[in-house]
């Protein structure tokens, strides 16, 4: 049997941690001298206990390393691989944030214009079968695409025929603090019936401000740029805003090379010195 103080040492875990952990009931102690109260361990337990010292070096919480150690080996790789994945997608879209508002701040310190990369298109009138969702940011990409392929098999079984773009219209900021409305949207042609929470309706003829993005460029936050270059061209156009902004989706994911333009933000807007409509 091992002190406290021998099982921390030879294990890497202070006093207070090894407390927690006995607290827990993530590493309780062999025993305890009912006399003094004194914590003794076996060394049967200091290789679960390294376990635990290079779990926590990598800031899993408790609740995680108490999940990962409760099974067989087989069954915490398993675990510690679920966890990890979640950890380098958090680390990524850290990356992206970090890099966006490092040139946003260098833009606002050294002020230039944004790249001339805004166009403008006609957009005639579209018959449109589309959806509402509310979503927040984690849930906003499965939603879009889930809800999408929705549309396109509805219209498809109904007898028309889907468009090879569809539209995401935003009816609020989608972001990690703040849930609101899309719209998915699939142009199409042919007659066919509403069903359920799918509804038809025409989208009138109008233009739009655009930008194109890449589609290794198509992940948050590195997509705002897009939508900040849209911003500043119709702050100078003298365009007033018609309607909500939305992205545009030119073709299926795989069907696209990563520097090929795969969507555009885009802005509907009036003729030059209209007066100012609110979007509905």
């Amino acid at each position: 049997m091992l002190t406290i103080s021998e099982f921390g040492r030879r294990s890497g875990l202070s006093h207070k941690a090894l407390r927690l952990y006995d607290m827990s009931g993530l590493l309780p102690p062999a025993q305890t001298d009912p006399a003094t109260g004194y914590r003794l361990y076996s060394t049967d337990q200091l290789e679960r206990a390294r376990r635990i010292s290079l779990l926590r070096q990598l800031d899993m919480p408790l609740s995680t390393v108490v999940e990962v150690l409760a099974g067989s080996d087989e069954d915490a790789v398993a675990r510690f691989d679920r966890w990890w994945a979640g950890q380098e997608a958090s680390m990524r879209d850290r990356s992206g944030t970090r890099a966006y508002l490092r040139t946003k701040l260098l833009r606002e310190a050294d002020p230039t214009p944004l790249p001339d990369t805004v166009d403008l298109r006609e957009v005639p009138e579209t018959k449109l079968a589309s959806v509402r969702r509310d979503v927040d940011q984690q849930s906003l990409v499965d939603t879009m695409h889930r809800t999408g392929h929705e549309i396109r098999e509805h219209v498809a079984a109904a007898g028309g025929v889907p468009g090879e773009e569809w539209w995401v219209l935003y009816y609020g900021p989608v972001t990690p603090d703040n849930e609101a409305t899309i719209e998915v949207c699939v142009p199409f042609t042919g007659t066919i019936d509403p069903t359920g929470s799918i509804v038809i309706r025409i989208e009138p003829a109008h233009t739009e401000a655009v930008c194109a993005v890449a589609r290794d460029d198509c992940y948050y936050p590195r997509i705002i740029l897009a939508y900040d270059a849209v911003e500043s061209w119709v702050a100078g156009s003298g365009r007033p805003t018609r309607g909500v902004s939305r992205e545009v989706y030119l073709a299926e994911w795989c069907d696209v090379a990563g520097d090929e333009p795969f969507m555009y933000v885009a802005q509907p807007v009036g003729p030059v010195g209209a007066p100012v409509v609110s979007p509905r």
